[in-house]
């Protein structure tokens, strides 16, 4: 099992969501943006570095939310989800197809990679 960190940004009482890319797993399914943790890399540590290269922006982490496994016949993975927070900066997305800022009623509108649906009730 593969440990996996991913980011729950939140600001102005709207939640962060990326779309996958189209040529990942889930493709072009939304989510919370992350990523793998690196071998001897905290999850803290390895959240801000996805984030950093993923989105280009930096992040405050708050605290950890919740964990939720998940395998299929590719994947086997622990998503481990932080609630965080960034000032204003301008997100450039390297990974992903687009990106909202939603408020957590509308989340469940979009169709998102498991895991992420389920934290959902949490925030």
């Amino acid at each position: 099992m593969i440990d996996v960190v991913a980011a729950v940004i939140k600001k102005d009482n709207k939640y962060l969501i990326a779309q996958r890319n189209r040529d990942k797993h889930f493709a072009f399914h939304w989510e919370f943006p992350g990523g793998k943790v690196d071998k001897n890399e905290t999850f803290e540590n390895a959240l801000k570095r996805e984030i950093l290269e993923e989105l280009s922006i930096d992040i405050k982490i708050n605290n950890k939310i919740a964990s939720e496994k998940y395998r299929d016949e590719k994947i086997s993975v622990e998503i481990h989800y932080f609630l965080c927070e960034t000032i204003d900066q301008e997100i450039v997305l390297s990974e992903h197809e687009d990106m909202k800022w939603e408020l957590k009623k509308n989340l469940l509108n979009f169709t998102l990679v498991p895991g992420d649906s389920k934290i959902v009730k949490y925030l």
